[in-house]
């Protein structure tokens, strides 16, 4: 009887130890096993989108680098929820990443992100990589830590142009009347009626949709995400206004973060920045090739006149209260 029990015995503790050696919160690595992290990346764009393909390029970084310790796990299309669903459910921790416009519902987070929904706020390219890259860049980042976040960095969307289904827009006068979907920010709701445009609300999947059944008459967007989200199938005219510049903010649960020993944390910014790097030059790239099979589709493409949109539009950037001025004068001074 005693030998029965000892055998017992000996079994339950057998037991336990098997299922203590099981248990590690899912965190398995690619070979089996333990002390790995798997991060789910939530955004709204199709797998074609500017959010999938900067996505796709940090997994395959990550995964490389740190051997498969780390894996993401990529959720596109809204699968987890709009973006201000994805910026919630990373604060609370139950997705660790996401990647968002900065001046949609990101601002109602961080009012000062505000600052990329101003019109002309950036003259090209290498200006708003100047801001973002230095320290004005990483200030807006540090933001985050106040709500829960760890911003990560910066990767791309683009320069911003008008769509329709009315008419060609050649100027301000233009733009009157017009149903145009905007993000849902104050910024934005000024920027359209200083155009005299009525400014409606979307959330962005379901843009294609609020377009298609004339919810809308139009939108803005860089020409990647027109080219992604096929856009083009239900607008006619594209007027390359350029009035604002977006990069896409990379957002991380700052208890996740913390989680992450030195090494990890490594890993992730070094992904980050080869992915930031790669990115910029596969869009710049495709804008060309865009332009040239939104033709091919018979959308009429114009070239507007800027400045008088950037003089239409100039006491926008006066407007948003949340956005320090002194801010706003550092960006437009930055070389």
């Amino acid at each position: 009887m005693k030998r029965l029990f000892k055998i017992s015995f000996l079994a339950m503790i057998l037991m336990f130890v098997v299922a203590c050696g099981s248990d590690d919160n899912g965190a398995n690595n690619a070979d089996g096993g333990a002390d790995s992290v798997t991060l789910k990346l939530a955004h709204t764009g199709a797998e074609e989108h500017q959010y999938h393909l900067a996505s796709e390029k940090f997994k395959e970084l990550v995964e490389e680098k740190s051997d498969g310790a780390i894996n993401v796990d990529i959720h596109p299309n809204a699968t987890l929820g709009s973006e201000e669903d994805a910026i919630e459910q990373v604060m609370d921790g139950s997705v660790e990443m996401t990647t968002v416009a900065p001046d949609s519902s990101y601002a109602n987070t961080v009012p000062e992100m505000d600052v990329f929904g101003m019109p002309y706020i950036f003259k090209d390219r290498e200006h708003a990589y100047s801001v973002l890259d230095g320290e004005i860049g990483q200030e807006l980042l540090d933001l985050a830590e106040d709500h829960n976040m760890k911003g990560l960095g910066y990767w791309e969307i683009g320069f911003r142009h008008i769509t329709n289904d009315e008419k060609e827009i050649e100027k301000p006068e233009d733009m009157k009347g017009l149903k145009v979907r905007v993000q849902p920010s104050p910024v934005w709701e000024n920027h359209m009626k200083a155009l005299d445009a009525n400014p409606t609300p979307v959330d962005f999947n379901e843009l294609y949709s609020a377009l298609d059944q004339g919810i809308v008459d139009g939108q803005e967007n860089p020409l990647p995400t027109i080219d992604s989200m096929k856009l083009y199938e239900v607008q006619d005219y594209i007027s390359l206004t350029g009035h604002t510049y977006n990069p896409a903010v990379v957002l991380m649960n700052k208890g996740t973060w913390d989680g992450l020993d030195e090494g990890q944390q490594a890993v992730i910014e070094e992904a980050i920045e080869e992915t930031t790097k790669y990115h910029r030059e596969l869009l710049a790239e495709k804008e060309d090739e865009i332009i040239e099979m939104l033709e091919e589709n018979g959308v009429t493409i114009t070239e507007p006149d800027r400045e008088a949109f950037s003089e239409a539009t100039r006491e926008v950037k006066a407007s948003i209260d949340e956005v320090p001025e002194d801010l706003v004068e550092r960006i437009e001074n930055e070389q």
